[in-house]
């Protein structure tokens, strides 16, 4: 997750297109059809994505809740460190009116509704500007979520989550819920607080923490301790304001690593864990797991995943990619049909990541800059999943590696391996079995194996 490219001015110039509330933003594409025989360059229709095909015993669509995230999709510009805006959209006038960005809005819903996605994610400053105060802000924010609930009415479209943007305002330089400054704390709070009810106006399923902030650049002006204390009693607040509003979505943290920080306090996801049951926090929280923020913490793609779900941690997954040659998060959609079926297996163990959802939290490159790579880029990326949910179904179904996996780890069914899976062994029993059964063989671990038979199904 990261932010958007401010507005270049608070003046608005003439648009270039799409006038008045009924243009159509996206002409000349229409809805996303399922095209299985289509050709190789045919990449604007789907080949395997079909949504209401079963698989495993439900369909596709519930499986994969797929969900397209606002700000890189329509607030990205394509901008970085080394060049300016290359990604000029039609309904943009460059400003940061209300006008602009209730046009962004509808151009959004009709992207959403040709694409076929049911989900939709935001920011609270992706949507709505700032204003002069955080009393001009709220209102701007309310306006703009009049609109989102007519459009969500009209197009059947549901929010996966909201979120609050706790780091792109120069209030935040130094993190919002762990900054040295009391009044900074109170502001972002404030701003949660804002965020979860009008995630709640809107039908979000989840509510998402993202501390991009929330860190330090040196350890010699910061007091760790406090800084991770004073942020679980902002989590510990923003509880306490969810059941006082009656909001029944999901709390989701989501780790990173490093940037924009050296190192961030929700480092990956054994890390938010552990901070989670050491707050007495873990009953409220779930984890929503970016794989590119995996790769830049040094695990495999997968980790993650794995790692959330094996603790009964995994709430949502933002289904994104990184180039793992790179030390920065490029937020790419993900083709990797391997990775994607790694990922779907676990989805699948588990039985399904309701109410979370795979969140394309992706950006096109700079240099795609027609309108048309919005859609081939989702296209691809849905696909891929699609593909490999297919995978994972053919290998829970055969059940060959989870076989051998329940095999490699037999000595626990019985003797002195039960006695230490259940935590009842001591260390003298552990000495006399190895007195009596003398020194043990060590077995091949396979790995070679395992990966042959994982590419038999991909």
């Amino acid at each position: 997750m990261s932010s958007f490219a401010p507005a270049s001015s608070k003046k608005a110039k003439k648009r270039a297109a799409a006038d008045g509330v009924d243009g159509e933003f996206f002409p000349g594409i229409e809805k996303i059809q399922y095209k299985p025989d289509a050709g190789p360059e045919d990449v604007l229709c789907f080949k395997h994505y079909n949504a209401s095909e079963v698989v495993y015993g439900k369909s596709m669509e519930d499986w994969l809740r797929f969900s397209v995230c606002f700000w890189h999709t329509f607030r990205g510009t394509g901008a970085d460190p080394f060049g300016f805006p290359t990604l000029h959209r039609p309904w943009e006038d460059g400003s940061d009116s209300m006008e602009n960005a209730k046009r962004r809005l509808r151009a959004a819903f009709e992207f959403f509704t040709k694409l076929g996605v049911k989900y939709w994610t935001f920011h609270d400053r992706d949507i709505a500007p700032e204003g002069n105060d955080l009393a001009e802000t709220n209102k701007n924010l309310d306006e703009v979520v009049d609109l989102a609930v007519k459009l969500q009415e009209e197009t059947g479209m549901k929010l996966l989550w909201g979120t609050c943007n706790l780091f792109a305002n120069p209030r935040y330089m130094n993190g919002a819920a762990t900054n040295p400054d009391a009044h900074i704390v109170a502001h972002a709070a404030a701003q949660v607080k804002k965020g979860l009810e009008v995630t709640k106006r809107l039908g979000g399923r989840n509510f998402v923490f993202w501390g991009g902030r929330e860190g330090y650049h040196t350890i010699l002006n910061t007091d760790v301790l406090a800084e991770l204390s004073h942020m679980a009693n902002f989590f510990k607040m923003a509880v306490a304001h969810k059941k006082k509003i009656g909001f029944s979505g999901q709390f989701l943290l989501e780790p990173k690593p490093k940037e924009p920080t050296k190192h961030q306090y929700d480092y990956d996801a054994m890390t938010v864990i552990g901070f989670l049951k050491h707050f007495g926090l873990d009953k409220d929280f779930k984890l929503n797991i970016e794989p590119n923020h995996t790769t830049l913490a040094g695990h495999g793609y997968e980790h993650d995943v794995v790692m959330a779900s094996a603790f009964g941690m995994l709430g949502s997954i933002d289904s994104n990619t990184g180039s793992p040659d790179l030390g920065w998060d490029t937020d790419q959609f993900p083709m990797d049909v391997k990775n994607c079926t790694m990922v779907m297996k676990t989805v699948l163990e588990m039985g399904g990541l309701t109410p979370g959802g795979l969140n394309f939290d992706c950006k096109v490159r700079r240099e795609s800059t027609d309108l048309e790579d919005m859609f081939i880029s989702h296209v691809g990326a849905m696909d891929a999943f699609a593909r490999g949910l297919k995978n994972a179904a053919k290998l829970r179904q055969e059940g060959v590696l989870a076989r051998l996996v329940k095999e490699r780890y037999l000595s626990f069914s019985s003797g002195i391996g039960a006695k230490i899976a259940k935590g009842a062994a001591t260390m003298e029993e552990c000495e006399e079995y190895i007195l009596q059964k003398g020194e043990p063989k060590a077995a091949s671990g396979k790995q070679e194996k395992y990966e042959a038979i994982l590419n038999h199904y991909v």
